[in-house]
């Protein structure tokens, strides 16, 4: 086996590129084999036992290449710009992939982008039905397109570049892991918990409960980040944060109220962060007594100034706010840093009155155990740390401006979790090692000899601190929230520290909220918060974003009164972790192939803990606050639910719905029938359900809610034709449905002829359980002027229909079903009016434009006008010549809706005269117990012998009671055998005299000449031996006729035909004068199985 790798390949000038060569299986070629393959190890090839076995397709590498195309594989598109996928013809139609002509594209990732990408152009492959049909010949194709086709508009290479280009020449800014996740987390998580609060929670916890606080909530925020991962990195992420997660995962539902809560909360978080920065400025301010007016109002003054500044740097635009966050970042790990320079410098005098003795062993073991005091507990101090390790998305609440957010947010967000938890628990530790518990701050109490002490570490090291038992100090871990400050190499730092901590926060939650609030807008979960959606300048800035955001934020800085909101704030973000481990849980739980996260180290049931434990924090943390907040986002869900926003992101929520029908389906194939449980399951042959709709509103009226209702179409005619027609209308059809709130399913076949369509769908609708068992048709008007074939189909459904054990239900309504016509005439009037419209802009356009030219212009205007008259005059006269057929659309339209209008009060008029079952009574019953047919009562007509009335009424009386069905009133029928009068009989007559064969009447030979010629004509024997059948319906019209006519609903036993013996003619001549001239009338034939019993 030989490579054949000619030389000009390796010539090629383009090295980018590999191809695809022909290998030849030869034995006289191994040596040459063996030195072009070398040291590679041996390939194996399937065993062919084709005659194409010497023309096998193998890729061979260029020199040196061999690297690159591994490299493209491990890292999918970034080395696209090196690679050509296959290579072309520029003056062929077809694509040469494999050594031959073929349309086939090879995999190429612009395939599968979305339309609106913005990393690359969305390419289409060619359909199936270009590959799959017949190759046109002579097809006339220019180079340029064939060169797009072919390489899928543009070389990847070239389209690397390009968007390149695009973002050198519009300025995007995308940030990196470090600056774009990492620096932000960290600021987010480091707050001023760190520098005022971390110390008093060691001291009331100890340092042993204290390491478990942290640990509890790096916890949460670690399983937090690791469902976050997991969801970021199974498909790109684009802007919105946590919104964008939860929502393209769980649905618009949950992202929708989610997302709005959290993007509230995030501008609401500004104003805290703002106000504990005044707050520590308004304390420098009181120690050098330079107060403006007083603390309050120093708070907003300063507030407000710090948020004007904030907004300023974040509408600068994201690369501003970036290198702002790392100044910041920077003062913040001085500031760290300096704190544990301090701890290892010797103590003085003063330090020491104040408790810090610096590393000392005694301390540590005094401090590892708890002293909680103030009525606080472990909870309680959990509750007031646990903000500390928030913020754990910030990162991906920017994701739209990261460079790789797949990559980037998993990385930086753990690194960030694991970089802050080390800080919190050494700061905890080193702080508890050195500092006691309470110190006086007086240098004076020291212990002299013969002098009792209380036993503490502060006896051990010379001060007597046993007076703060008794009475307030200010000092120690326990009194002082200045501790850092105190133990600092230098004070101003941590101060400094503390500045950084407010602000970076504060200017991370200003640029999270707006981007939160315009990916939302953008979505149109909110219909009227688009105002919302717009960007500005090269970053689509969420200008209008950043003014709301700092509108709430200025309301809440001028209240300056944050102990209340503060809890709800923490529940919002506690309720958006929640729902992201939910999410993660959620996707792996729905086993959707489309989960497929890149990053492994994730967990279903972790992330459910992770959900649960989210929720059981929020409720620690504040119970009324966690109901406000499960308020608000069920509030939220419920109006986004009821408003169904037109998305669909392929959520796992979609996914579990289809596992869970698919579950349910299975299971409900293992449950055997039961009478009990029969419901009316219909295949309605409605054709496309908006052209018969009153066919739909009658059989949707018995299935809503209740059993299985299909819509039916079957086309016929050239397949090529009628599939693609098929395929085009099929989602279109559906979502008409669905938008009329009609609860039933759209199917459709391509087939020969309309009676083997209805047989393929009698056969194969359904799934399991949930099978049609009734056929439900409507009556054919215009059986007299159809051809032979359309009764031969129409009637032969109905046989089987039988054939396949269904029940059949065929609907007569006056006008008809049918409203093609109508429809079409509403297309055109709406083309037409459109055309009106633009005209008239035209004509406007026009006269002011010549209105601008003197005389001129009003000449033309005024042949113009005229012309419009005449066009105007035409019309009128169409109209006029239209009427009478505007009246008959008119009512027909009127008919095709009678069924949606509630039914007046009126009756049901019940013709049960075969027992099929059940199902003539069943349905009606049905009827009854809907909302728009409530107000009619049942009437049962029934046939009987004139002197047994009063026994059959009350024999049928008893069976109704069992069935527990309610009847106004029961009929008995005596005479329904006599024969009916001579008029309905004449017309009977006249009616089937087309379709007689009158063979008696001629001689033997032309009789059987005819039958051959024409075997679906009612031969004269047929009609002799069925009379008494067509006695029967004459008469039953006389007797609807009497009793029936002004009923609301019309319910008859359907006549059955044998097959073989009656002719289609005589049947359709049957439901014709059965039927006619009578309100709208259900023919209805079970299957001859019990639909209805009386045991419980």
């Amino acid at each position: 086996m030989s490579m054949n790798n000619a030389p000009n390949v390796f010539l090629d000038p383009n090295a980018n590129r590999f191809q695809v060569n022909i290998i030849n299986e030869d034995h006289d070629n191994n040596e040459t084999t063996q030195e072009d393959v070398g040291s590679d190890p041996p390939h194996y090839e399937e065993t062919s036992f084709t005659d194409e076995t010497h023309n096998r397709l193998r890729i061979s590498y260029r020199p040196g290449k061999r690297e690159l195309y591994d490299n493209f594989r491990q890292n999918g598109e970034k080395t696209e710009a090196s690679l050509h996928p296959y290579d072309t013809h520029s003056k062929m139609y077809y694509l040469q992939t494999f050594g031959h002509n073929t349309m086939d594209p090879v995999p190429k990732i612009d395939y599968y982008r979305n339309t609106g990408s913005v990393s690359g152009n969305k390419l289409n492959r060619p359909s199936l039905l270009e590959i799959h049909e017949q190759l046109a010949k002579n097809i006339a194709v220019s180079t340029g397109s064939v060169e797009r086709v072919a390489n899928g508009e543009s070389s990847a290479g070239d389209e690397t570049a390009a968007s390149k280009e695009e973002e050198n020449k519009t300025g995007f800014v995308k940030f990196g892991w470090v600056k774009g996740v990492l620096v932000r987390c960290m600021l987010n998580i480091w707050g001023v918990m760190l520098f005022i609060r971390l110390s008093w929670i060691v001291g009331q916890a100890g340092i042993g409960l204290g390491i478990i606080v942290i640990a509890l909530s790096v916890v949460v925020t670690t399983l937090t980040g690791i469902s976050m991962s997991a969801i970021c990195t199974n498909g790109v992420v684009r802007g919105g944060g946590a919104y964008y997660l939860i929502s393209r995962s769980l649905g618009p539902e949950f992202g929708g109220s989610i997302g709005l809560i959290f993007a509230f909360a995030n501008a609401v978080a500004v104003a805290m962060y703002v106000v504990g920065f005044a707050e520590t400025v308004v304390e420098l301010l009181k120690e050098s007594d330079t107060l403006m007016v007083d603390e309050s109002n120093d708070i907003r003054i300063i507030g407000t100034i710090t948020v004007v500044c904030l907004l300023g740097i974040s509408v600068a635009g994201m690369e501003w706010e970036a290198k702002a966050q790392v100044i910041l970042l920077i003062v913040l790990l001085v500031a760290i840093v300096n704190f544990f320079i301090g701890t290892v410098i010797p103590t003085n005098t003063e330090k020491k009155a104040r408790g810090f003795f610096n590393y000392q062993a005694s301390i540590f073991a005094e401090n590892f155990g708890p002293d909680f005091r103030s009525g606080e507990g472990f909870f309680s101090v959990f509750a007031i740390f646990f903000p500390a390790a928030t913020g754990i998305l910030a990162g991906a609440n920017i994701s739209g401006d990261l460079k790789d957010p797949q990559s980037a947010i998993p990385q930086g967000t753990m690194l960030a979790i694991l970089i802050t938890t080390i800080a919190y628990v050494a700061v905890a530790i080193c702080a508890a090692s050195c500092v006691v518990r309470d110190a006086t701050g007086n240098i004076n109490d020291t212990i002299v000899p013969g002098m009792s002490c209380n036993g503490s570490s502060a006896c051990g090291l010379g001060y007597d601190f046993s007076r703060c038992a008794s009475q307030p100090c200010d000092y120690g871990l326990m009194n002082n929230f200045q501790v850092m400050s105190m133990v600092s190499g230098f004070g101003p730092l941590i101060t400094a520290g503390i500045f950084s901590a407010t602000l970076s926060s504060a200017l991370a939650s200003l640029v999270s909220a707006p981007k939160v609030f315009q990916a939302l807008c953008k979505d149109n979960v909110y219909k009227g918060l688009e105002f919302f959606a717009k960007g500005y300048g090269k970053n689509n800035e969420p200008i209008r974003g950043y003014v709301l955001t700092f509108a709430i934020a200025m309301a809440f800085i001028l209240i300056a009164e944050l102990n209340t909101i503060a809890p709800i704030i923490s529940n919002f973000f506690l309720a958006s972790y929640a729902l992201i481990n939910f999410s993660c849980f959620h996707a792996s739980y729905a086993k959707s192939p489309g989960w497929r996260p890149a990053f492994r180290y994730y967990n279903m049931w972790v992330s459910l803990f992770g959900a649960l434990l989210c929720c059981g924090v929020m409720f620690v943390i504040n119970w009324w606050a966690a109901l406000i907040t499960y308020a608000i986002e069920l509030f939220l869900y419920i109006y986004v639910t009821y408003k169904k926003p037109e998305v669909n992101w392929g959520s796992s929520t979609q996914a579990l719905y289809f596992v869970n029908a698919l579950d349910s389906a299975l299971a409900l194939t293992t449950v055997e029938d039961h009478v009990k449980n029969f419901r009316p399951q219909c295949l309605a042959l409605t054709g496309a359900p908006m052209v018969r709709p009153a066919l739909l509103d009658i059989t949707h009226a018995f299935t809503k809610n209740n059993g299985l209702c299909i819509c039916c179409e079957v086309y016929t005619g050239p397949r090529k034709l009628c599939v693609k027609e098929m395929n085009s209308g099929m989602e279109k059809k559906q979502a008409w449905l669905t938008k009329n709130k009609r609860k039933a399913f759209y199917a459709a076949v391509a087939a020969d002829s309309f009676r083997d369509g209805v047989k393929s769908l009698l056969q194969a609708s359904g799934l399991g359980r949930m099978k049609p068992n009734t056929l439900v048709i409507g009556f054919k008007k215009d059986w007299r002027s159809a051809p032979a074939t359309q009764i031969e189909n129409y009637v032969g459904i109905i046989h089987d229909a039988f054939d396949f054990e269904l029940g059949v239900i065929i609907i007569r309504i006056s006008q008809g079903f049918d409203i093609s016509q109508v429809l079409q005439v509403q297309e055109e009037l709406e083309k037409l009016e459109q055309e009106r419209l633009a005209l008239e802009a035209t004509i406007k356009e026009n006269d002011f434009e010549e209105g601008k030219r003197g005389i001129c212009g009003f000449f033309k205007k005024a042949s113009t006008l005229n012309i419009s008259k005449h066009e105007t005059k035409e019309s009128t006269i169409n109209t006029i010549q239209s009427m009478h057929v505007g009246e008959f659309n008119q009512r027909l339209l009127e008919a095709s809706t009678q069924f949606k209008k509630k039914q007046g009060k009126g009756t049901i008029d019940i013709w049960w005269l075969f027992d099929d079952g059940g199902l003539t009574i069943l349905i009606p019953y049905i009827l009854t117990i809907r909302k728009k047919w409530k107000n009619c009562k049942l009437r049962i007509f029934t046939g009987g012998k004139v002197n047994r009335i009063e026994e059959e009424k009350l024999v049928m009386a008893s069976l109704l009671s069992k069935f527990r069905i309610k009847f106004a009133d029961i009929n008995i029928i005596c005479d329904i055998n006599i024969k009916p009068n001579k008029e309905s009989w004449k017309f009977f007559e006249e009616m089937i005299e087309p379709y007689r064969l009158h063979e008696s009447c001629k001689d033997m030979t032309t009789a059987e000449k005819l039958k051959r010629e024409t075997p679906w004509k009612i031969t004269d024997a047929e009609l002799e031996a069925f009379k008494e059948k067509s006695y029967r319906q004459v008469r039953l019209n006389e007797l609807l006729q009497e009793h029936s006519r002004a009923a609301n609903l019309i319910v008859l036993s359907l006549p059955v035909a044998r097959k073989g013996a009656v002719s289609d003619y005589l049947y359709m001549a049957w439901l014709e004068i059965l039927s006619k001239n009578l309100p709208p009338v259900l023919m209805v034939r079970g299957n001859h199985k019990n639909v209805l019993t009386f045991y419980s």
